[in-house]
Order: structure tokens, then C-alpha cells, then sequence
């Protein structure tokens, strides 16, 4: 596991941040169902290196050969849904919530997932997806009780308020971008992967942290030993601590789109549990 230098912290406001709640979630990605039922300093480098991360993906309502249930006459449309999600995780996602970020891992110990941006327009329940993009989670996977260390993602449902990186934010980041030297990560990755560049871009995921701060800040609401720095980050070609790790172009994307205004959230966790 690499160890980096300790970052400098941000400025921090008193609102904690946690996640929206447990959940149970099962993902179409392209043909195949991934699924996963409710229930973690986590990225790569920086003061104690881990990641935290989500899965998933999205595709027509199939199975492989198996017919997907019908809806009863008097529920809504099938298009209208995030594909995938269950009651349980709809209910999670906040009602002023206009875009949903969506992590589906392999399965509960794989570190490789796939994600998907849906969005709504104001008024509308009629959710339309984006690409799918694939993403790497922590080398051991997902777990629902995350802890620094652990080498697996946290599951669950939060949001995301704010970004930062290396390198200036791209042209239209709407989040709010601490753009700060002290996103560097050092050393090397869990397979021994370098590690230079993956703090170029990140999204803070707001687990165990304090929203509305850089995600440097080191505020743990819920103690050290539940893990925090979970962030969304640039792809090093290999499993992560703890974050949800993006190709360049993708976080870039992601900066230009998720927009405060329309409370984004991400929903992660494996698929097929």
C-alpha cells in the first residue's frame, strides 16, 4: 500500500457530511444484471492513502434471455426509472436530487466497475442516461462497514459538493475546485502502478468528511478509524484503495456537468449480492 506526503488541509465550514443511506441495488449493464443489497482518508496517496468508490452502469431493461417483470398498470414507466435501482435506493436519493452518479462494481470483490450520469430535468421524472464509462474501485472490492485499511469501497449513497486537483479546473467546472499543489500522489499503486497524475482532477465523495470544504480537509465526523479521503479521481490503470478512479476525459466531463444546483449524488456498490 503507497504512502504519501501529508496534504495541507483545506478550509472547512461546520455542516458534516454523511451518506444519504444504506442501500440495496441492482444495476443493468448492457445485458447483464449486476445487483447489490444496502447496508469508508481512502484515495491513493496523500496523508494515510486510500479510496473509496462506487459501481455501476445502465442499460435496456434485459436480463441476458430473462424477461424483466413488467410494470403494474399504475406505476411509472420503466424509462422514467434509473434502470436497475430498487425502491429502497430510490428512496435514498434526495427529491431535489437532478443527477445521479452511478458506481456498479463486478461483484462484491472485484475492483473493477462501470459507471453511468443520469439526469432529469426540473419537473420531470423521466431520468435519461449517459455514456457508460468504465472505472476502477478498491483492489478488494465493496464492503457496507468500510474501515481505513480495508482495501474495499464503501457502499451507499452520497453526495458530492466539491472538487479540486493539481491542475486548474477545467473550462465550466461548476463544483466548487480547490486547485492546490498539494494534490499529489506519491509512490506507487497497490499492483506497483505509478501513481503521477492521479490527483489531477478529483471529486470528493462525502463519506465520513465534511461537506462544503476542499477535499483535503481531514475532518473524520466519524472517527479516523472509519477510513474518509474517498474520492473520485484520475485512472491509474489499477485498483484503488478505497475511491472510484476515471480516465482523464471522463473527470473532466464529470467537472463540466455535476452541477451544485442540481444536488448530485453518487450511488455506489457492487452488483450481484
Amino acid at each position: 500500500m503507497a504512502r504519501h506526503a501529508q496534504p495541507r488541509a483545506g478550509k472547512s465550514l461546520s455542516r458534516r457530511s454523511k451518506a444519504v443511506g444504506g442501500l440495496a441495488l441492482t444495476t443493468l449493464v448492457g445485458t447483464a444484471l449486476w445487483a447489490w443489497p444496502a447496508s469508508g482518508n481512502d484515495h491513493d496517496s496523500l496523508a494515510d492513502g486510500k479510496n473509496g468508490a462506487p459501481k455501476t452502469a445502465a442499460g435496456p431493461e434485459t436480463a441476458g434471455d430473462r424477461p424483466v417483470a413488467k410494470a403494474a398498470p399504475d406505476a411509472a414507466p420503466a424509462a422514467r426509472r434509473i434502470p436497475g435501482l430498487s425502491d429502497a435506493v430510490r428512496k435514498q436519493i434526495p427529491s431535489a436530487t437532478r443527477q445521479v452518479l452511478v458506481v456498479a462494481g463486478r461483484d462484491g470483490d472485484s475492483y473493477e466497475s462501470q459507471v453511468v450520469l443520469y439526469t432529469r430535468a426540473k419537473d420531470s421524472d423521466d431520468w435519461q442516461p449517459g455514456r457508460i464509462w468504465g472505472a476502477h474501485n478498491a483492489a478488494r472490492g465493496w464492503t457496507r462497514d468500510h474501515h481505513y485499511g480495508d482495501l474495499r469501497s464503501p457502499e451507499g449513497v452520497y453526495t458530492l459538493t466539491d472538487a479540486g486537483g493539481r491542475l486548474p479546473a477545467p473550462d465550466g467546472t461548476k463544483l466548487p475546485y480547490d486547485h492546490n499543489r498539494s494534490f499529489v500522489a506519491n509512490g506507487t499503486g497497490v499492483e506497483g502502478e505509478p501513481l503521477d497524475g492521479a490527483f489531477d482532477y478529483v471529486i470528493a465523495i462525502n463519506y465520513n468528511r465534511v461537506a462544503d470544504t476542499s477535499p483535503l480537509d481531514q475532518q473524520r465526523p466519524d472517527g479516523t478509524q472509519k477510513g474518509g479521503g474517498v474520492w473520485l479521481h484520475v485512472d491509474h490503470d489499477g485498483p484503488t484503495q478505497g475511491c472510484v478512479s476515471l480516465k482523464p476525459d471522463v473527470m473532466r466531463e464529470l467537472l463540466r456537468t455535476l452541477d451544485p444546483r442540481l444536488h448530485p449524488v453518487v450511488v455506489m456498490g457492487p452488483a450481484g449480492r
